[in-house]
């Protein structure tokens, strides 16, 4: 068990490590992004999580990274790497991968997106 300082956590990153996302490569881009982030020296900065299903299955494997709301799909062990330098050291989202961004209010799927919509979920009747 381990109680990490996240003082100095500028990012936070879910990988799905679902059963899709795992079939699809999600140990391997696990890996690559927490190599990537550690051949950097950003492990101060960057905190990663594996998780369950993240509920985007079509999209497989992928990541999520906050505190920005970027989800991204089909996460390869490259664009996992890409996405260390570019979004979380350089700033840059990797917008070819984006599957939903979030805008302070909810998420919206970019106009370029070729990820299917999914399934609505049902309002609550409270």
């Amino acid at each position: 068990m381990t109680t990490w300082n996240l003082t100095q956590t500028q990012h936070h990153v879910l990988i799905c490590n679902g059963s899709s996302c795992m079939r699809k490569g999600g140990e391997e881009v696990t890996q690559a992004i927490r190599e990537e982030i550690t051949n950097l020296d950003m492990d101060h900065k960057i905190h990663t999580t594996r998780t369950r299903c993240n509920g985007r299955c079509k999209d497989a494997c992928v990541v999520v990274v906050y505190p920005e709301g970027v989800w991204y799909k089909a996460a390869s062990p490259d664009l996992a790497r890409e996405i260390v330098q570019d979004h979380l050291v350089g700033g840059k989202v990797v917008e070819d991968s984006v599957i939903y961004t979030y805008d302070q209010q909810q998420f919206a799927a970019p106009e370029y997106s070729e990820s299917i919509v999914g399934i609505e979920k049902q309002k609550s009747k409270v």
